[in-house]
């Protein structure tokens, strides 16, 4: 299946012009998703039997999309310090429901260490991450009081809106940006999302997947959705959610306007909640400062440094880490020497 949207790309690639630019086939993704995902299941340790799955199972799964999508630029976004005030000040509760983890990924599991352990570990590996990717030609951000999903929507509609993207994330919000000229990569399932595989895997159309949301909620965001609505509910009761009409909310309440059917009724009688989980999950039209969306034109207005192949090798050696990254010096070149050769046109 995989090989389905990789040939995708491919022909893609083979009806365009020859990339040139820079900007012309962007990868950007979703930092801290990456990392913690990659943290938590990769049991990789380094020579002194060190955890270090965070660093070199994020590094082996961005490789894998570099290589695949074979984009000429990838940008790096990170979760400000503070996280989005916007989203917790029209809504105290959003993530109020996450708390540090109780269960310890496989490395600690086989080592019997703490949740303090862990934790420490996780912070560890995170910074030092950062250093590792100082010496690679790609792009990273990290914007006080913005969520990398509200940096990635900027980058992807306004300040590129002519490049062709690829957001990497297993955050299913993002599913809501993807039309002609961006699609989302899902490092889990391996798999691309265009416009097609929206309405395959979930029947309703890419247009209509952000009122999908909306009314069935998040419950990894502790945003609430109406209850008894599901997705087959949805696609039996409110068909027009597959067509490639866009409904707004106002439509929303004129289709179920006097309806004797629950789940419409409780639709229409909770406009509220519908309006709060629009401004909460959309990301067409992000709402952040004027010095936010400065902050992140200016560095993707940036030079992007090239590969610095030296330290990177040298930072490997001072971490012990030459097992838990193999043939590191075939994946430097198959992965970033493609990207570094647009650092220096």
């Amino acid at each position: 299946m995989k090989n389905k949207y990789f040939s995708i790309l491919d022909t893609l690639k083979e009806n365009e012009a020859v990339d040139t630019n820079i900007n012309d086939r962007v990868l950007v993704i979703d930092g801290l998703n990456t990392f913690i995902r990659s943290w938590a299941v990769s049991p990789a340790t380094n020579d002194d039997g060190i955890h270090v799955g965070g660093i070199s199972g994020f590094m082996m799964s961005i490789g894998y999309a570099i290589k695949n999508i074979k984009p000429t630029r990838v940008i790096i976004c990170f979760d400000g310090k503070g996280g989005s005030q916007r989203r917790r000040k029209i809504f105290p509760e959003y993530k109020a429901n996450r708390k540090p983890t109780q269960k310890l990924n496989r490395a600690y599991q086989a080592g019997g260490g703490s949740l303090t352990d862990q934790q420490e570990n996780m912070k560890m590996q995170l910074g030092r991450l950062i250093n590792y990717l100082d010496t690679l030609p790609v792009t990273c951000m990290s914007i006080e009081n913005i969520e990398a999903d509200d940096a990635i929507a900027y980058i992807t509609q306004q300040v590129l809106p002519e490049s062709r993207h690829f957001i990497m994330s297993s955050d299913k919000d993002f599913l809501q940006l993807v039309d002609d000229r961006i699609g989302v990569w899902s490092p889990t399932k391996k798999k691309m999302y265009f416009k097609d595989d929206i309405s395959e895997e979930f029947g309703i159309s890419s247009v209509n997947y952000l009122m999908y949301r909306v009314l069935s909620g998040d419950k990894s965001d502790n945003i609430p959705g109406i209850p008894g609505v599901g997705l087959k509910s949805l696609l039996k009761r409110l068909p027009e959610l597959t067509e490639d009409q866009k409904v707004s909310l106002d439509d929303l309440m004129l289709l179920t306007a006097d309806s004797k059917i629950k789940m419409l009724t409780a639709i229409n009688e909770n406009y509220k909640l519908l309006e709060l989980n629009h401004k909460l999950m959309q990301l067409d039209n992000v709402d952040i400062s004027g010095a936010a969306k400065e902050k992140i034109r200016n560095i993707v207005d940036q030079n992007v440094s090239p590969l610095n192949k030296p330290k990177f090798q040298l930072m490997l050696v001072e971490d012990k880490m030459n097992t838990a990254i193999r043939n590191h010096e075939f994946w430097l070149k198959e992965v970033f020497m493609p990207l570094h050769a647009f650092t220096v046109k």
